[in-house]
Protein backbone atom coordinates (compact mmCIF):
# COMPACT_ATOMS: atom_id res chain seq x y z
CA UNK A 1 0.00 0.00 0.00
CA UNK A 2 1.21 3.50 -0.81
CA UNK A 3 0.00 6.61 1.04
CA UNK A 4 0.29 10.04 -0.56
CA UNK A 5 -0.56 13.39 1.04
CA UNK A 6 -0.97 16.16 -1.53
CA UNK A 7 0.69 19.08 0.25
CA UNK A 8 -0.80 21.51 -2.29
CA UNK A 9 -4.29 20.52 -1.16
CA UNK A 10 -3.54 19.95 2.53
CA UNK A 11 -4.64 22.87 4.67
CA UNK A 12 -2.87 21.74 7.85
CA UNK A 13 -5.93 21.01 9.98
CA UNK A 14 -4.29 17.80 11.31
CA UNK A 15 -7.59 15.92 11.09
CA UNK A 16 -5.82 12.89 9.66
CA UNK A 17 -3.87 12.60 12.90
CA UNK A 18 -7.03 12.11 14.95
CA UNK A 19 -8.24 9.35 12.60
CA UNK A 20 -4.88 7.53 12.37
CA UNK A 21 -2.72 8.82 15.24
CA UNK A 22 -0.05 6.14 15.01
CA UNK A 23 0.49 6.79 11.29
CA UNK A 24 0.24 10.57 10.87
CA UNK A 25 2.12 13.16 12.93
CA UNK A 26 2.49 16.91 12.74
CA UNK A 27 6.00 18.18 13.31
CA UNK A 28 7.05 21.77 13.63
CA UNK A 29 4.59 24.26 12.22
CA UNK A 30 1.90 22.02 10.69
CA UNK A 31 4.37 19.85 8.74
CA UNK A 32 2.79 16.44 8.10
CA UNK A 33 4.98 13.41 8.71
CA UNK A 34 3.93 9.89 7.69
CA UNK A 35 5.25 6.66 6.21
CA UNK A 36 4.34 6.59 2.51
CA UNK A 37 4.91 2.81 2.42
CA UNK A 38 2.50 1.95 5.20
CA UNK A 39 1.96 -1.69 6.13
CA UNK A 40 -1.23 -3.29 4.86
CA UNK A 41 -2.31 -3.88 8.46
CA UNK A 42 -2.81 -0.10 8.83
CA UNK A 43 -5.08 0.18 5.76
CA UNK A 44 -8.42 0.52 7.59
CA UNK A 45 -7.06 3.19 9.93
CA UNK A 46 -5.49 5.16 7.08
CA UNK A 47 -8.64 4.90 4.96
CA UNK A 48 -10.60 6.37 7.90
CA UNK A 49 -8.20 9.32 7.76
CA UNK A 50 -8.62 9.60 3.99
CA UNK A 51 -12.37 9.76 3.48
CA UNK A 52 -13.87 12.44 5.71
CA UNK A 53 -11.35 15.13 4.83
CA UNK A 54 -12.90 18.08 3.01
CA UNK A 55 -10.01 18.74 0.62
CA UNK A 56 -9.24 15.07 -0.21
CA UNK A 57 -5.50 15.51 0.30
CA UNK A 58 -4.84 11.85 1.23
CA UNK A 59 -4.67 9.05 -1.34
CA UNK A 60 -4.24 5.34 -0.68
CA UNK A 61 -2.92 3.37 -3.64
CA UNK A 62 -2.10 -0.26 -4.24
CA UNK A 63 1.55 -1.15 -3.69
CA UNK A 64 3.58 -0.91 -6.88
CA UNK A 65 1.06 1.30 -8.66
CA UNK A 66 3.47 4.20 -9.06
CA UNK A 67 6.19 1.95 -10.50
CA UNK A 68 3.73 0.57 -13.07
CA UNK A 69 2.68 4.05 -14.14
CA UNK A 70 6.28 5.23 -14.62
CA UNK A 71 7.24 2.45 -17.04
Amino acid sequence: MRVVVDLNRCQGYAQRRSAAPDHFEVRGHEIPFYDPAAPEAKRSQIERAQHPRPVRAIKVEAAGLSEEMET
